[in-house]
């Protein structure tokens, strides 16, 4: 069978395909903003290591350092250094809490929760600053504004 010419409908024309939009850049931290914001969650990670006082005072030497040399110039970093310090303050007010309970030996169940839980956060905290996102700790106290 063959089909007249007249018959055969050429297919409609294609619609330009529009250029994709532009990532919004314009709000997005630098590359050096966000490695400083992400030091600034893992230094307290190294603090604990170095001084080998799990949930102690080390994890606030790095964090605590970070914000002081950058809160003037880098507004990402100082936003992430005062977060991880805040929340190494609330942790470690939460470490003593704890030791005091291992008198009624419910300490000994909470700290091992606790230090889970700190290495978690900080590891969370650490790739979401690195991707540019202003992460917030859970049930922190804000100490430092």
């Amino acid at each position: 069978m063959s089909v007249p010419p007249d018959s055969i409908v050429p297919p409609p024309p294609h619609e330009p395909v529009p250029p994709p939009e532009p990532l919004d850049t314009a709000g997005m931290p630098s590359h050096e903003e966000r490695q400083w914001a992400l030091f600034a969650h893992l230094s307290a990670l190294l603090g604990g290591l170095l001084t080998s006082t799990f949930l102690g005072l080390g994890c606030l030497l790095g964090p605590l350092i970070i914000w002081l040399v950058k809160r003037e110039t880098m507004p990402f970093v100082d936003d992430q250094a005062k977060e991880a310090l805040n929340f190494n303050i609330t942790v470690a007010i939460a470490a003593v809490v704890c030791g005091l309970l291992m008198f009624v030996l419910i300490g000994f169940v909470l700290l091992p929760l606790l230090g889970l839980a700190w290495l978690v956060f900080i590891i969370i905290a650490a790739i979401k600053a690195n991707e540019g996102e202003r992460y917030r700790y859970p049930f922190t106290l804000r100490l430092i504004k």
